[in-house]
This record gives structure tokens, sequence and C-alpha cells, in this order.
């Protein structure tokens, strides 16, 4: 699979551009600032649906503009598939698929996807627990719907659970029997989607554990665990029982929404012990392994993006990381960079078809 060309609108610093891929290797070459890294969160958008960066959807329409748009085709297996993005301000995005609107945007997980590895992603190491279960939930809700449909669910429940706790805190009075209405189900989609991350972690603990010792040459043991009180014997009892405490909170305290990932280097936690260099090969190991765990399950490559790495990395790691991309590891492979020659060295030998784009202040032509 591999996204044949884009036309961008109105998108971040962009007015009007539009680009046609190569299949194997793209460098989007520029100043910072000049929109490099826009046009990979345009490529992720037409994957997930969803910028990689900003939350609301209004924050990527251009200044002084009233929408934006961006329009892709994916080849998959020979296979034309036009996607849309497009967002009006003031109201909901629309995505569409060959000119037909998803009426759930949910149906278009994993169809086409995409792993961006960017200078942010030690984000996942150092911000709270909720950027590691997104993590987490992002790869799993690419390879099976159906969680991602159990995740919907479930918020959607804890949602009007809460908002019963604090209507019952307010009131200043407790209706044990209709709270517990919400118990059932809401337990029985915890044990659903902790098994479900419980399987994501055994598969793709080794396959990162094999990337990291690849890009640190063996150096350090690395570990990441998954921290839940669902599996734990008694924890329906132990939910059921949490209703007073629940009330004065005004919210539910346990849950899968709780969820951790524990990520350590010899034993430590990599945010706290991990330097620098160690941090960026862990997250980038977790990224490579999100890649082949995609690709594995999905049974083709997603496309991969690389945002501004060669600054974030030592030589020994890019080599290796080089090493990977010249053996043909990844299929469709987008680069962003600020230094034209250091690209142009990195990727001289290897035996793929190489195409090269010029930014500047959101216009883009092709370069030689």
């Amino acid at each position: 699979m591999y996204l044949e060309n884009i036309s961008l609108s109105c998108f971040k610093n962009y007015l009007e551009s539009s680009l046609k891929f190569s299949p194997d290797i793209n460098c989007i070459l520029g100043p910072n600032g000049s929109g490099k890294t826009n046009l990979l969160d345009a490529i992720h958008y037409l994957s997930l649906t969803r910028s990689a960066f900003n939350t609301f959807d209004q924050q990527n329409i251009q200044h002084q503009k009233d929408f934006f748009s961006i329009r892709g085709v994916f080849d998959h297996q020979g296979k034309k598939y036009r996607i849309q993005c497009s967002c009006q301000s003031g109201q909901k995005k629309v995505v569409k698929k060959d000119n037909t609107v998803y009426t759930r945007l949910s149906d278009h997980i994993g169809l086409f996807p995409s792993v961006l590895i960017s200078p942010y992603d030690t984000d996942i190491l150092r911000e709270g627990s909720a950027t590691r279960r997104k993590f987490m939930d992002s790869i799993i809700s690419q390879v099976d719907p159906n969680y991602l449909k159990s995740l919907l669910k479930y918020q959607r429940i804890l949602n009007q659970r809460n908002r019963l706790l604090k209507d019952f805190w307010v009131k200043q009075r407790f209706d044990a029997l209709l709270i517990s209405s919400y118990d059932e189900p809401l337990v029985r989609l915890m044990e659903t989607i902790s098994g479900q991350r419980i399987r994501f972690i055994r598969q793709f603990l080794p396959i990162f554990k094999d990337y990291y010792q690849a890009l640190s040459h063996g150096q350090d043991q690395v570990d990441i665990s998954y921290q839940s009180d669902i599996p734990e014997e008694g924890f329906r009892l132990k939910f059921t029982n949490n209703h007073q405490r629940d009330l004065k909170l005004q919210r539910t305290e346990l849950g899968i929404h709780k969820d951790d990932l524990n990520c350590a280097i010899e034993g430590h936690s990599v945010n706290k012990f991990g330097s620098q260099g160690q941090q960026k090969s862990f997250v980038i190991a977790m990224r490579l392994a999100q890649f082949d765990l995609l690709k594995e399950l999905k049974g083709f490559k997603p496309v991969l993006l690389l945002d501004d790495i060669f600054d974030k990395l030592d030589d020994l790691r890019i080599a290796k990381l080089m090493e990977m991309v010249s053996g043909h590891l990844f299929g469709q492979i987008f680069i962003t960079d600020a230094r034209p020659e250091r690209t142009a060295r990195m990727l001289e030998n290897l035996c793929s078809e190489i195409r090269k784009f010029k930014v500047d202040n959101g216009k883009v032509v092709l370069s030689d």
C-alpha cells in the first residue's frame, strides 16, 4: 500500500498544494518552520482522520480561512482509493472514501495505516498514563475494529456514570440500584479491553526488544509491562464496593481508563533514569515495533513517516536505521530534513526510487 498523491487546501500553512509521490522514498526538505511537518500531518490525517499534533480539527484551518481540505489517493494492491478529509469552521469534519461520506469515522481506522516517528514521541515516556494508553489503543484499533467499538462504548458508559455521580453529589442523594445498572456493562467491557491489551503487549514486546537491541547495539536491557487492576482476582467485587469513594470523587476511580505501560531500562523507569539517547532509542523502537506489528496483522506495510529524526539521533543510530531502510524492511517512506546535503548523503547508496520536494513557507516544488 502507498499514497500516490495528495492535495491540500487551506491546511495549516498550505494554501493550495498538489504532490505526486514515489512509492518508495519521499524526502521533504526545507528550513525549520517551512511546513515539512505539516505535510506529514496531512498524510497522517488521511490515514487516521485526525491530526497527530492538534487536538481540535478547527486548529488545522489556515489563519483567516474558514475551511481546510485534504485529498489523497491510496494504491492498495493495484486498486485506487480516493480519500478526502475536510472541515468547515464551526462544523464537524467530514471524511469520504470514494465520494461516500463515512457515517462512523471508526470505519476508516486501519484501512490505510501509517506510523509517524517524530521528536514529540518522547512524550510517550514523559507524559501521563493517558499518552501511553493512546499509543497502545491506536495500534490495536487499526487491526481490530471491534476493539475500537468497545473503547467508544466504554467511554460513553463511563461518561454517563460519571455524570450520574456528579448529579448524586449535587443533590446529596445516592441511588445504589441506578448506579449498579452501569456497573455490569462497564466491568464486562473492562475485562474485554484489558484482555486485548494483554495480548497486544505479548505480541509487541519481543518485536520492540529486537529493535531496541539493534538501535543500541545490545547495550541495555529494556522492558514494557502492562499495569492494570482488572485482571486481579476479586476486581468485580472491589469495583462494586467502591461506590462511596466514587461518589466523593464524583467520578469512576477504577477501570481501564487508569491503565498504564511501565517503560523500563535495566529495571528502572526510562523516563527518570534513561539518558536522552536511551529515551530516543526507546521510543523509536516502540514506533518501529508498531510498524512491524501492523504489517504482520494487516498483511501489508503501513506508510512510514520520519519527521526530523536525523537531528535527534547520533550517527550510530542513524546508520542502523538507514541499514534497515536499505534492507527494504519498510514500504513507502516520507522523511523530513532541514539539511538537504545530509539527506543526500544518507540515501546515496539506496536502490530505491527517491523523490525530493523542497518546501518553503507552505509552497512545495519537486527538487533535483
